[in-house]
């Protein structure tokens, strides 16, 4: 017999019955029915329940035990009892009679229960994590996280993608987040950087002639943590294609999200076919790039229906500025006056003066509330036709520069369709964001700058880099979006080098840093690149959709906390003056 187990705790079926067996695992719980002792023993794989009554010779042992000792079980497997067999459970037709037991290592009492699922504060739980992972949901979580790259990786290698692994030490590069440094020893003074995506690497395979890769790609940004960003480091599957349009992209990468949802999705539907939503619709619809399609609420401009109107705090902004729109948020269910003024509270709780609104009630013509009294009957009612709206459903307004309220509208549209229910929470809705703009105004530094990648093919190539007003030249660049979430930006790739020049130069950076940060880039691209896009989907932030979690934390085995430390293993931590001196560094820290 082997010294720790012949079977795991998830194997014992009731072909096992009157066999001997041997388990070792964690002592998850033990319950005391009248001096006989029940012990769940779990590992890995499962549980199983094990008896020990007052005649067996593993009796006194067993009156030790304590949560989540690990210990080793020699005993009998026999049928549980009519009315206590348990379907939950794979064993739950079995359980095992001791007749021995080796306590392999005890445990200390514990900073967190393993058992049952209570929160407890991050720090606990992160400095802790070892315990945290035992617990049922977490432990779930991760193994998932693992089958759902291996259907990944099987399913890349299957659709005729090549798997290739790109450096980790890089050069730092000017766009997107901050790198994560490193120094270097044997080039005093200079850096390498971790890399923040393969992105240029997986370019220039491209034009090495590779065709289709792909990688489980990890990326590193030095960015305030968010639910759903991990600090420091997370994982993408990504993706790059030789030879190939925007469409080939979307052909090639949507069936393996859908599937990959229907996989694991747990029978909740998926979106079968992706809608392509440009983006200037996206943000006059939802307010949003990335919105979240289970909402059914759609926003409509209605200036007009307020221009001229007695409603003076609109009438006056539009008067004022051209650029000022007013937009209705349809609220279907939401025609109660109690329901309008929580709502008015509430965006007054998030710094906003109100939100207007008209609601429409039973024997009350063109709506009522001071909104609907002020535009009048005839103005009310056309913006209910508009918005295809009746009796007990109502509307609400924001109004000035979409600019500056698109983000709050968002917001809105949201908390409307959740207080409202009509949120269709249980399945996968998915979108594709595309036609976003080559560049964006820069206030801060009152600048034109790249919007989205700088290495991505304008629609129009370089004469309308020559001949457009920048602000208005679209890229071939696109999101996948699903539930709210933004899973992944790609792109089309600019494959010309005096495109990428140009481009540049638009976005004001000189020749000579050009030259200096992408310089390989550059170089490669005069030597022959096929065109070329691709895609990375945030492996993290799909896990996290499909566990059902709101927390990138609850599916990253070993996650930093939101000030970007790691609490179990104590980085970021001090080094030795040896080493810095190796590194030819000196601490200037800030004081106080």
């Amino acid at each position: 017999m082997h010294q720790y187990r012949t079977h795991t705790c998830g194997a014992l079926r009731e072909s096992d019955i009157g066999a001997r067996t041997r388990l070792s695992g964690w002592v998850h719980r033990v319950r005391d029915h009248g001096g006989l002792l029940f012990i769940d023993l779990r590992d890995h794989y499962g549980i199983t329940q094990i008896v020990v009554d007052p005649d067996s010779p593993a009796f006194s042992r067993a009156e030790e035990l304590r949560a989540e000792w690990v210990v080793r079980v020699d005993g009998l497997v026999r049928e549980r009892p009519g009315d206590t067999k348990n379907p939950a459970i794979a064993t739950g037709q079995i359980e095992v009679f001791a007749t021995e037991i080796e306590v392999l290592s005890a445990a200390a009492e514990l900073p967190l229960p393993v058992f049952g699922d209570a929160e407890y504060p991050e720090e606990t739980r992160l400095k802790y994590r070892f315990l945290d992972l035992r617990r049922e949901r977490l432990h779930r979580n991760i193994v998932k996280r693992s089958q759902i790259i291996s259907w990944l990786r099987r399913r890349m290698i299957e659709d005729g993608f090549t798997e290739f692994q790109t450096p980790i030490l890089t050069a730092s590069s000017p766009e997107g987040a901050r790198d994560f440094l490193v120094p270097s020893r044997l080039h005093p003074g200079k850096f390498y950087a971790l890399p923040q995506a393969p992105q240029q690497f997986k370019q220039l395979l491209m034009i090495a002639g590779f065709d289709r890769y792909f990688q489980i790609a990890p990326c590193f940004r030095d960015e305030d943590a968010r639910a759903d960003r991990s600090p420091g480091e997370f994982y993408q599957l990504d993706i790059e294609m030789s030879f190939v349009t925007q469409e080939d992209v979307f052909q090639a990468v949507e069936p393996v999200l859908r599937d990959l949802f229907v996989a694991f999705g747990e029978g909740k539907p998926v979106t079968q076919t992706f809608p392509r939503i440009p983006y200037a619709e996206a943000m006059r619809k939802y307010g949003s790039d990335k919105p979240d399609l289970r909402n059914p609420i759609v926003m409509e401009a209605v200036t007009e229906q307020f221009a001229g109107s007695g409603f003076k705090v609109f009438a006056n902004m539009i008067a004022s500025d051209p650029t000022v729109e007013v937009w209705a948020i349809p609220a279907k269910g939401g025609g109660a006056r109690a329901f309008c003024d929580r709502m008015n509270a509430w965006a007054q709780s998030e710094g906003q003066p109100g939100l207007g609104y008209i609601f429409w009630r039973e024997g009350e013509e063109g709506g009522a509330g001071p909104v609907a009294k002020n535009i009048g009957l005839e103005r009310a009612e056309a913006i209910r036709t508009q918005l295809g709206l009746g009796v007990g459903d109502a509307a609400f307004f924001v109004a000035g520069k979409p600019k500056v309220f698109t983000s709050f509208a968002a917001a809105a549209r949201n908390k409307i369709g959740r207080e409202l229910n009509l949120v269709e929470l249980d399945q996968f809705a998915f979108c594709w964001i595309v036609d976003f703009p080559m560049f964006e105004w820069n206030e801060e530094e009152k600048r034109i700058d790249f919007s989205h990648n700088p290495f991505s093919m304008p629609q129009g190539g370089l004469e309308a880099l020559n001949s457009k007003d920048p602000l208005s030249i679209n890229a071939f660049q696109y999101d996948v979006v699903c539930n709210g979430v933004e899973l992944s930006s790609g792109a089309i790739r600019n494959h010309k080098p005096e495109i990428m020049r140009r481009a540049f130069e638009i976005a004001g950076y000189d020749q000579s840093v050009l030259e200096s940060k992408f310089g390989g880039m550059l170089r490669a691209l005069q030597y022959g690149a096929p065109p070329h896009g691709g895609i990375a989907p945030g492996l993290d932030r799909m896990v996290m959709l499909l566990c059902g979690e709101e927390n990138l934390r609850e599916v990253v085995v070993f996650p930093m906390n939101q000030k970007a430390e790691d609490l179990l293993m104590g980085a970021p931590s001090d080094v030795t003056p040896q080493q810095l001196r190796e590194l030819h560094i000196r601490l200037n820290l800030p004081k106080g």
